[in-house]
């Protein structure tokens, strides 16, 4: 499918890259499909969700096992049931990053991350019943390591 994007101009994006939300995103729940793509040279961690209606709608991503190793969102049982799983860990998830200069003035919000099912693409935001993460983190409070989370 090609697509018009805010930041890549014109792409052809393949089905694997393609997700679903049903309720959409926060604040964007007309918006229901988006396609998730790679920044180039970040080697997967930053990446953009792409509006495959809205061209210049995209949300800046994150992988945020590259942020915090430790990272361990727990969904909900209805919330695992709505992606077709029985556990979190079967998920993939992304955190949305509020871009900012300088960039170490960025924040991420780790408390509401996306969670995806990459074998069915369905996907949705959630807000984590945890009080450990935050919707604001500064990306200068993370070091510069890269942590291994399942997608």
């Amino acid at each position: 499918m090609l697509l018009q994007t805010k930041y890549f101009g014109e792409v052809d994006c393949a089905g694997e890259h393609l997700f679903r939300f049903e309720k959409g995103l926060f604040g964007f729940e007309e918006e229901k499909e988006f396609c998730l793509m790679p920044f180039e040279g970040s080697e997967g961690s930053l990446l953009c969700f792409q509006s495959v209606r809205t061209p210049q709608l995209a949300f800046v991503a994150m992988n945020p096992f590259s942020l915090k190793p430790d990272y361990a969102p727990v969904l909900t049982g209805e919330e695992l049931r709505e992606l077709g799983v029985e556990r979190s860990e079967e998920l993939c998830f992304y955190v949305l990053c509020v871009v900012r200069s300088p960039v170490a003035d960025s924040t991420v919000n780790l408390r509401c991350p996306v969670a995806v099912n990459d074998r069915t693409g369905k996907a949705m935001q959630v807000i984590l019943e945890s009080e450990d993460y935050h919707m604001r983190h500064l990306l200068s409070e993370f070091g510069a390591g890269k942590g291994e989370g399942p997608c």
